[in-house]
């Protein structure tokens, strides 16, 4: 436990000092903020070193080590310098004492998620493997695009500016990565409760001007962001709907015997609930939100990139504070736009969307509407909107010149790039399209008609839109908006928007039944985000603006069940918090593959580079692949369908399926062939190899090579 503390400590005190290095640029830029955005200069410092490692090392103009690393810190550092000497930058006792409160917010959400990870470390499981391979794989490359583990001489064809991130932060503090993964994690925890903090307590600062209220709020909206669920839990009050794929109106189910009061509980409360439910409810699709993600642990793009996507909320924040369009807050915005895009697609084209729907707000009339209305003149903004020749055409500019900066900072990324989405599908098609089957982009396939049940979306969503109405209900009449009550509205639209889209559109892949399933998924997480925001503020301005002694039990009933969530998902998933295991999330190997876990470590430390090596082959979600994701060495085959996915056609991972097994069972003559073929250096034979390759052919490796390694059942040939 003290060395996980130690591990703990170091890699905050880095997080701390990169935050410094970048707190002059975060003063600028959000010195209208209630904190002066003192918690985006960790992100903001986090992005753009992020980005320098990447087009430098994409450049071939730096390598990606600890020296080129310390180059570029001394580099930002003398502009920082540079910059501290042209700003009197001061900041008052209050404004000092606010920094101190979220830095030790931050401190303590990351030392809570680390503490509660160290009960269930383990990056095994779900996309693990995926994750850790390509951040094992980043950390072995010189330069960029980094090698695919599973699928070489090809480079990563995902997003995985999310996992260079966190293999900066690895090479960096020189913390192990089966450390780092856990505390990257944590580290992610403790930016969703920070960031959600900073932006809603300086929108209801902003609106109220009242700083307790102003903490309160942003402090709720950390619990709702990172640790809130939806409406799903209150299923846990009645006799399970069975099979979970089809699930009913929980009016429709038999209250648990005894009621919630003084009754028997003896047939189970709350009835085996079971947390994955509630991102599974609509059939056939993904609905999930951050306290889900924490929980299972994966660091796929959607949970890498929620640092940038609030950092990008806080700039967009920020240009309506100051009621204007700033060239330099809108190229770092391009710039965070491209990160998105690198981490996690979706984001990038979601909030372009905010930043474009911002821009018209700030460039036409509607921040500036007389004192002396009675109401906003919401028409009245439209007729402004389509009359005014100048507003078109700066409007136009900026969206130009953003989209511009966009396509040149994400050009080294895509050159590499080949998307696997392959068109546009329209649910409900009519019969006559369905029989031209394609126009353009646009497919038009039969019996792709899925819709989701209102019932089902107000279990999910129901929670933010009490709030989120009541909300706009209340600011209807006021002679004059705030640009934070704006700011708070533009939120609302576009969440409504990224729900409502799923229900007609969606991305075409690989995936028949589910084929909705991404475009749902993606889209309605960064509405969860952007409503638990909105609930948040609008809770504490309904309490304030509104009567108490409604919104009071209103409140505290609906808290309660979103936050039963986290209880049932961390008792579940981390065995009741009652075996501490520590932050190693290899440590399972011990167990489940012992003879693996120290071929693992010998081969970190003895095999520098890239060599391949040849390991058995097997389907996504197995623990085939083990040795490549856990090390980095790339091996000709690994997850068959995620590379499917990957590549966009099943032929690609199908030619080498045949290839492999003929590499262990076949003659000494083929074996040499497809040895060339896939540029082997090293053979692996551990005992998943011997069980799926019964006529394996041993012996022929030491003729091709020879033992470099050997311990029980675990034998690494290395190739002449």
């Amino acid at each position: 436990m003290s060395s996980d503390f130690f591990y703990i400590v170091k890699w905050w005190l880095f997080l701390f000092g990169l935050g410094l290095l970048f707190l002059p640029l975060t003063t600028i830029l959000f010195n209208k903020f209630f904190d002066k955005g003192y918690i985006f200069s960790k992100s903001l410092g986090l992005a753009i070193f992020t980005y320098l490692i990447f087009i430098t090392g994409s450049l071939h103009i730096l390598p990606f080590s600890r020296i080129s690393l310390f180059a570029i810190v001394g580099m930002l550092l003398v502009i920082n310098i540079f910059v501290l000497r042209k700003i009197n930058i001061r900041f008052t006792k209050k404004e000092l004492s606010i920094m101190f409160f979220q830095e030790l917010l931050f401190f303590v959400a990351l030392l809570f998620w680390a503490f509660i990870k160290s009960f269930q470390p383990d990056i095994h499981g779900l996309e693990k493997y995926m994750d850790f391979g390509f951040m094992n794989s980043i950390l072995r490359s010189s330069y960029f695009p980094p090698t695919d583990m599973w699928f070489p001489p090809e480079s990563i064809n995902y997003y995985y500016f999310g996992h260079l991130a966190t293999a900066f932060l690895i090479k960096l503090t020189n913390i192990p990565g089966f450390i780092a993964y856990n505390l990257m994690l944590a580290t992610i925890f403790a930016f969703t409760v920070t960031s959600a903090f900073s932006i809603v307590s300086t929108l209801t600062n902003h609106v109220l001007k009242l700083k307790r209220a102003s903490f309160l709020s942003g402090i709720l909206a950390g619990i709702i962001t990172a640790l809130g669920g939806n409406l799903h839990t209150i299923y846990a009050f009645f006799v399970p709907y069975t099979p979970a794929e089809n699930p009913v109106p929980f009016w429709q189910l038999k209250f648990l015997p005894g009621g919630l009061i003084g009754g028997d509980w003896s047939q189970g409360f709350p009835n085996s609930y079971w947390y994955p439910n509630a991102t599974r409810f609509i059939p056939f699709t993904i609905h999930e939100f951050p306290a889900y993600s924490f929980v299972v642990s994966d660091l796929h793009g959607h949970v890498l990139d929620i640092p940038f996507v609030f950092l990008t909320i806080a700039l967009i924040l920020s240009l309506f504070l100051i009621k204007k369009v700033s060239y330099k807050i809108t190229v770092l915005i391009s710039l965070m736009l491209a990160i998105m895009y690198m981490t996690n697609a979706w984001d990038g084209i979601i909030y372009f969307g905010l930043f474009i729907m911002a821009i018209l707000l700030l460039k036409s009339e509607i921040l500036k509407i007389n004192k002396k209305s009675s109401k906003i003149k919401w028409f009245d903004f439209l007729s402004r909107v389509a009359n005014k020749k100048i507003f078109i055409k700066e409007f136009l500019k900026l969206s130009l010149f953003t989209g511009l900066l966009y396509v040149l900072f994400t050009l080294p990324f895509n050159l590499t790039f080949k998307p696997f989405v392959s068109g546009i599908g329209i649910l409900c098609a009519p019969d006559f399209l369905t029989k031209i089957g394609a126009i353009g982009p646009f497919l038009f396939e039969t019996n792709h008609c899925q819709r989701t049940p209102f019932w089902m979306l107000i279990i999910l969503y129901g929670f933010f839109y009490i709030f989120a109405i009541s909300f706009v209900v209340k600011i209807l009449n006021l002679k004059k908006p705030s640009t934070g009550i704006i700011f708070t509205l533009l939120l609302i639209l576009l969440s409504t928007l990224l729900i409502a889209v799923p229900e007609f559109i969606y991305a075409k892949d690989i995936y028949p039944a589910h084929y909705r399933a991404n475009t749902m998924f993606k889209l309605g997480y960064q509405a969860f985000i952007m409503l638990s925001l909105v609930a948040s503020f609008s809770i504490t301005y309904l309490f304030h603006k509104g009567k108490r002694v409604i919104w009071l039990p209103i409140s505290f009933v609906l808290l309660t069940l979103i936050l039963m969530y986290p209880y049932f998902a961390v008792t579940s998933y981390f065995n009741n918090l009652k075996d501490y295991k520590g932050l190693d999330g290899i440590a399972y190997l011990k167990t489940l593959h012992p003879d693996d876990y120290e071929a693992i470590l010998w081969i970190q430390e003895n095999i520098a580079g890239q060599p391949v090596i040849l390991e058995s082959q097997g389907d996504s979600y197995t623990d085939y692949g083990r040795i490549s994701a856990n090390t980095g060495l790339p091996t000709p085959l690994g997850w068959t369908v995620h590379e499917w996915l990957w590549r966009g056609d099943y032929s690609f991972p199908q030619s080498r399926l045949e290839d492999i097994r003929m590499l262990y069972e076949e003659n000494n003559v083929k074996t040499l062939e497809l040895i060339k073929k896939y540029n082997i250096s090293y053979v692996y034979l551990g005992e998943l190899e011997r069980d799926k390759y019964s006529n394996i052919n041993e012996g022929k490796f030491s003729n091709l090579g020879k033992i470099i390694y050997s311990k029980n059942s675990v034998k690494i040939y290395r190739i002449k």
